[in-house]
């Protein structure tokens, strides 16, 4: 019952993805089990100690921390929304801390890496379609899903530039330079008709049976590419939104400007790309002043 009011609210009130919600649902009855199982009548007959064991539960199945940071805050969200419908007055997890995350180096190709990714793609109806959402990816910096989710209404080509839908149903509008627009009109009128084999969809970007393109097929086609390539690092959407954003940055974008262009509600995301570049720029003075 409580998880039901919880989840009518962050999908109308909040506005969160899908994804967001169903993340939100999975982890609170996994809470919920775990808390009946050690006594409690129902979700508000929580203590700051059920919780707490929990965590140590969770610790002690190897989880790891940033899987129990995600379960932490669906919790402290939950209990919050109580706090707020009067079901309960105070929030048990608030006191709670997080286990602390070491920031992981954000992993990026280099400008020539990008040039030999966007000539791996062949001269085939595949080839077409991948070279498409290569460029379009590393043009716009798009997720996954966006990408997924795109429609063929999305595109403009005639002004260049192409919607985005966005988490919590914000939409941006995101210009694409040549060779991405290029790549998108032979996809969009040469191949993708092909493709539909004379079924219909209004999504952008399809698989060989016509029906639109899944994230598991997305991930294996970046897979292939970067096995060919031979690049160090795994090559997956988010190395190449990485990639976009780092790049902008050295060629001299401003941080607001790529927040907007990349959807994220928080500038300190965004921020996070900048130590790339002080590094890069200390790289370059240590390498080239004489007295460094």
């Amino acid at each position: 019952m409580f998880i039901d009011d919880f989840e009518k609210y962050i999908l109308k009130e909040k506005q969160a993805a899908q994804n967001t919600v169903n993340a939100y649902i999975k982890d609170l009855e996994h809470f919920e089990a775990f808390v009946l199982e050690r006594g409690a009548k129902d979700l508000t007959d929580v203590s700051n100690t059920d919780i707490v064991s929990y965590v140590m539960e969770m610790k002690k199945e190897d989880k790891s921390r940033s899987t129990v940071n995600r379960k932490l805050t669906s919790i402290r969200t939950f209990y919050k929304f109580l706090v707020k419908e009067g079901k309960i007055k105070e929030n048990p997890a608030e006191n709670i801390k997080s286990p602390r995350i070491e920031k992981k180096e954000i992993e990026y190709l280099s400008i020539d890496d990008v040039d030999k990714l966007m000539t791996l793609p062949d001269e085939t109806i595949k080839g077409k379609r991948d070279r498409a959402m290569l460029e379009l990816m590393y043009a716009t910096g798009i997720r996954a899903s966006e990408l997924i989710d795109m429609k063929l209404d999305d595109c403009n080509m005639r002004m260049g530039f192409v919607k985005c839908s966005g988490e919590h149903s914000k939409a941006r509008i995101i210009p694409i330079g040549r060779p991405a627009r290029m790549a998108l009109e032979t996809y969009i009128y040469d191949v993708r008709p092909a493709m539909l084999r004379g079924g219909d969809s209004d999504s952008l970007f399809l698989n060989y049976v016509g029906e639109p393109m899944t994230r598991q097929g997305l991930w294996k086609i970046l897979k292939e590419y970067g096995e060919e390539a031979g690049f160090k690092i795994k090559l997956t959407p988010q190395v190449i939104r990485n990639s976009f954003a780092v790049h902008m940055l050295q060629n001299g974008a401003d941080i607001k400007s790529i927040q907007e262009l990349m959807g994220h509600e928080d500038i300190a995301a965004t921020q996070a790309y900048l130590a790339v570049t002080k590094n890069r720029i200390k790289d370059v003075y240590d390498r080239a002043h004489p007295r460094a």
